[in-house]
């Protein structure tokens, strides 16, 4: 079990947008922290209202965007225009090349995000984009598969062997997760206070395992959190 504490990630500071980096990207590069299998990115972006990113493009990765506060207008060059909120995951698949932009649509409220890159399992093909809510079911407090190879459970298809699960347990709660014989486990706390296996991990913070069996999750507080399931 590592603990990736929230002080040791990368940061950029561009007044209108404040970054931090669990893996090496753009201006933090760290040759020992690339990624952690499939796993390429995990940014934890604050951008200030009204402000965001310009169209860019991106080519086989497969994107993924969590917001946990504030409205995220989204725009790309396969036609889809929309917004994303709290309880949303919105996923694009950049294939042989897509073109997007995202903007904070508040004009005076920051919007806090995750955006979370994955290897994709093959390179070129169609972009493509799925965008769902999964708020009812994150009010059970329980893990909800939001993303998925296969779609199966009413996830989000990825083009990778990878699972995205998340929890908002509150106070109290616990889970047990059997990781896949073969497999690993990244666990990035988003709120609150989770125990993993015993060690505790606050908002920013991550622990993975390569070699656990089962993680045993306790919310220490209120807490959010997502869990990558990775080959």
């Amino acid at each position: 079990m590592k603990l990736k504490k929230s002080n040791t990630r990368g940061k950029g500071d561009h007044g209108w947008l404040k970054s931090q980096h669990s893996f090496s990207f753009a201006n933090y590069y760290d040759p020992q922290n690339m990624g952690f299998r499939d796993l390429r990115v995990i940014n934890e972006d604050y951008i200030a209202g009204g402000m965001g990113f310009g169209a860019h493009p991106h080519r086989d990765m497969e994107i993924i965007t969590y917001v946990v506060k504030g409205a995220l207008q989204h725009e790309d060059s396969m036609g889809n225009k929309s917004v994303i909120r709290p309880g949303e995951v919105q996923h694009m698949s950049a294939a042989s090349g897509v073109v997007h932009s995202e903007y904070n649509k508040e004009p005076s409220e920051e919007v806090h995000l995750l955006q979370i890159w994955i290897m994709p399992n093959k390179t070129g093909g169609k972009p493509g984009y799925g965008q769902k809510s999964f708020d009812d079911v994150l009010a059970s407090g329980n893990l909800v598969l939001v993303a998925s190879p296969d779609g199966r459970d009413g996830s989000i298809p990825i083009r990778q062997d990878a699972n995205l699960f998340v929890a908002r347990p509150k106070a109290g709660a616990s889970f047990e997760w059997k990781v896949p014989q073969g497999r690993a486990a990244w666990v990035q706390v988003v709120k609150g206070e989770l125990a993993v296996n015993g060690q505790v991990a606050q908002a920013g913070d991550a622990i993975s395992t390569e070699d656990a069996e089962s993680l045993k999750l306790e919310a220490k507080t209120d807490s959010e959190f997502l869990l990558f399931d990775l080959v």
